[in-house]
């Protein structure tokens, strides 16, 4: 919150892609959740997502990109898992960089916004 009490105002940046690809910040959260757990069901746990709700977002992901964002192992003995790939990881630290920089480029014109809402 800020001084006067009013939540700041969120970018909210998201990629479209033609037809029906995208990618935002809610594939990124779960990306790095399974990075942290090692687990697609896990990942979608802490987002309070199911795990067919997560795996199908993994599966788009993996077919939006030329190379797989994660790779999952079968269960067994251990039971299953997934790791983000090397590109998953890349994915991850350029979409945050595109974030901050949108955030940054437009930090003023957001503030000129905010100091004009009806209080």
């Amino acid at each position: 919150m800020s001084a006067s009490g009013k939540s700041e105002p969120k970018l909210i940046f998201r990629l479209q892609f033609d037809p029906e690809g995208r990618i935002g910040r809610g594939k990124i959260e779960l990306l790095a959740h399974i990075k942290e757990t090692g687990s697609i069901s896990a990942g979608g746990r802490a987002m309070d997502m199911s795990y067919r709700r997560a795996w199908l977002l993994v599966d788009e992901m993996n077919r939006l990109f030329r190379e797989p964002v994660v790779e999952s192992q079968r269960g067994g003995k251990q039971g299953g898992g997934a790791v983000l790939t090397p590109f998953g990881e890349a994915l991850i630290a350029h979409y945050q960089a595109m974030e901050e920089k949108a955030r940054a480029a437009l930090a003023d014109e957001i503030g000129w916004i905010v100091a004009n809402l009806a209080d």
